[in-house]
């Protein structure tokens, strides 16, 4: 039999789910929580199944009762203008997440994936083009806090005025607010205290958007 606290912390990483949010979805206080993720103690079953619940897994899950190397989901929300309804698993996607993209003053594009997030994704080319990455910086605070997941989409058309992720050279990526003049290209930061970066002429052939800021997932 599988410990609970090791398939707890596996799913809450799988579903980008943290201590805290996971608390506020299930009632639990942090000091029991703390104790369930450390191994110190075990809940009892109306926990468990709260806890499966919030996870959108099984209680035979995390009570590591199942061999499945993933853990099974129950279901998924979509959320349009305030409205929630459940979508079929069918348009369940896991996106990979990278660990991280800069949003200050650079940093090297890391390909390694730390780990996965659920989401609902009707269109299978969104869905194959889309990623999930960390953000290191304060650059655009207040809209993306340093910690912050993004979901990108890769290769989608882009537009003045959106946020993207750009590629500046041959490995530093950063997020900025995109805007194209006919001379030159304006990487913007939210936040003041960072100068915009300007690329003028030849320059502007050195940055490449690599996709397009869908969704913003706090670091809470």
């Amino acid at each position: 039999m599988k410990d609970f606290s090791n398939q707890l912390k596996k799913v809450m990483k799988i579903r980008g789910i943290s201590q805290t949010e996971l608390c506020d979805r299930t009632g639990i206080p942090k000091s029991a929580m703390s104790q369930y993720i450390s191994g110190a103690f075990k809940p009892k079953q109306e926990r468990v199944y709260l806890l499966a619940k919030a996870l959108r897994t099984t209680p035979e899950y995390l009570m590591g009762l199942t061999d499945d190397e993933e853990p099974p989901v129950l279901f998924s929300f979509h959320v349009d203008n305030n409205n929630a309804e459940i979508l079929p698993d069918k348009y369940l996607r896991r996106i990979p997440t990278f660990e991280s993209c800069a949003a200050g003053f650079g940093a090297y594009a890391d390909s390694t994936i730390t780990g996965y997030q659920y989401l609902s994704i009707q269109s299978d080319w969104e869905a194959e083009h889309t990623i999930a990455v960390k953000v290191k910086g304060d650059s655009m605070y207040p809209k993306i806090e340093d910690g912050d997941i993004v979901i990108v989409c890769k290769d989608m058309d882009y537009e003045d005025g959106q946020i993207v992720v750009a590629r500046i050279g041959d490995d530093e990526a950063v997020v900025k607010r995109i805007h194209l003049f006919p001379d030159k290209l304006v990487l913007e930061s939210i936040n003041p205290e960072y100068m915009d970066r300007v690329f003028r002429k030849e320059q502007m052939n050195s940055v490449h958007i690599e996709g397009v800021v869908k969704k913003i997932i706090k670091n809470v």
